[in-house]
Order: C-alpha cells, then sequence, then structure tokens
C-alpha cells in the first residue's frame, strides 16, 4: 500500500530566501542610517540623495558581488568533495558499503538488515554517490545552491530596501522626519515577513527589525551631527 501523504513541506533547500532577506534588511538599515548619518550632519536635501542613492548603488553591487563569490566557493567545495566520494565508490565499492551500512547501524537499524539496505543502494552508481554525500556531507548532488540566483536575489533585495529610505528626498522633501516613517514601516514589514518563514511570531520579528535599524541610524545620526557641528 501507497503511504498516505498529510502534509506538505516547503523547499528550505534554495539559495534565494537568504540573500533575499538579508539583502532586504542590509539594503534599508544600512541606506537608512547613511541617510540619518547625513542629515544629522546638516547637509541639504541634494547632498543626502546623492548619498542615499549612492550607497543604493553601492551596497546592491557589493552584495550581488560578495553573495556570487560566497555561494560559489561553497558549491565548487561541495562538488570537489562530491567528486572525491564518487572516485571511492569506483576504487572501494566494498568499503563504501560497508561505510553506509555502519551509518544505518549507528541509527539503530539492525546489523543484517543494513547491510541489505546498503547493498541495495549501492547497485546503482548515482543512487549511492547521492546517498553518501547527503549521509556524510550534508549536500546532494544537482541541488546546490545557484550562485546567480543569489547574486540575482541579493541584488534586487537590497535594492529594494535601499529605496525606501530615499524615496521622500526624491518626491522632494527636505526633512528626516518623513525617510524616518517609510524606514519604519519598512523595517516592521521587512521583520514581520521574514517571520512568516520561521517559527517566531510577525510582531517579534516585526519590532527586532525595528529596533535594530532604529539603534543603526540613531548613532549614526549622533556620528553626523557631532562631526557636523565640529566642522570637520
Amino acid at each position: 500500500m501507497p503511504a498516505e501523504h498529510h502534509h506538505q513541506h516547503r523547499d528550505v533547500t534554495g539559495g534565494w530566501l537568504r540573500p533575499a532577506v538579508f539583502g532586504a534588511m542590509d539594503g534599508l538599515v544600512s541606506n537608512f542610517a547613511l541617510i540619518a548619518g547625513v542629515a544629522g550632519g546638516h547637509a541639504s536635501r541634494q547632498v543626502v540623495l546623492l548619498a542615499g542613492l549612492a550607497g543604493l548603488a553601492a551596497g546592491a553591487f557589493s552584495m550581488a558581488a560578495g553573495e556570487y563569490v560566497s555561494v560559489a566557493s561553497q558549491s565548487e567545495l561541495a562538488e570537489a568533495e562530491i567528486e572525491v566520494e564518487r572516485r571511492e565508490l569506483a576504487r572501494h565499492p566494498d568499503t563504501e558499503r560497508r561505510e553506509l551500512a555502519q551509518v544505518f547501524i549507528d541509527r539503530g537499524v539492525d546489523a543484517e538488515l543494513a547491510a541489505e539496505v546498503a547493498r541495495q543502494l549501492s547497485r546503482d552508481p548515482e543512487e549511492a554517490l547521492e546517498v553518501h554525500a547527503r549521509e556524510e556531507l550534508g549536500v546532494t548532488p544537482g541541488e546546490l545552491p545557484s550562485p546567480l540566483l543569489a547574486a540575482v536575489s541579493s541584488f534586487l533585495s537590497f535594492a529594494l530596501g535601499a529605496a525606501l529610505p530615499v524615496l521622500p528626498y526624491l518626491f522632494g522633501t527636505g526633512a528626516l522626519w518623513p525617510a524616518m516613517v517609510v524606514a519604519g514601516v519598512g523595517l516592521f514589514g521587512a521583520g514581520a515577513l521574514a517571520s512568516r518563514v520561521t517559527a517566531r511570531p510577525w510582531w517579534f520579528g516585526g519590532l527586532r527589525q525595528l529596533a535594530f535599524g532604529a539603534a543603526a541610524a540613531g548613532i549614526t545620526y549622533a556620528v553626523g551631527a557631532l562631526i557636523g557641528v565640529n566642522g570637520v
């Protein structure tokens, strides 16, 4: 009888979620803090706007490049280790089969049954490679995160987050408080949205992100005000 299917799980292995969430948070916090610091130094609207746009562009490209290199390096390392496992399966199939059986034994499977399961799984080289890679390396061949996907997700999400505190200046305001309102709403919304893929309540995620962003902006504003007052 086929097993009944009672529930579904969301995909937790993709390479887009972490850089997208991190990029949006980082873009919003860092660019809002940058704008607050420049505004705290009593700079003109044009200077604040220029700083915000420059921070958006520089941060988005930096995040994308960093994510690409990071994920690519991680994937290349995983692929190299998978290739090592592939060679070992070809050179020492009996040893690898006993090793796989021991994995099942360590998990509580009877030795005889573990040996039989390992024998059957080892009949197909690709299936054996997938099982060994998953058990020993924690990865699945062919399902490694995409560096390009991570880079694009990071770029777009950072740009989106960084654009929010710039919008009031683009529409002509010369005061900081409209950017504070927009950034505050964005910070709370981003934190609440991120909590939807975790076990945290939405209000906790929103308030936590709002607190972090407010602290960063407040410190940077104080630094800008200090430098502006002293004429440095």
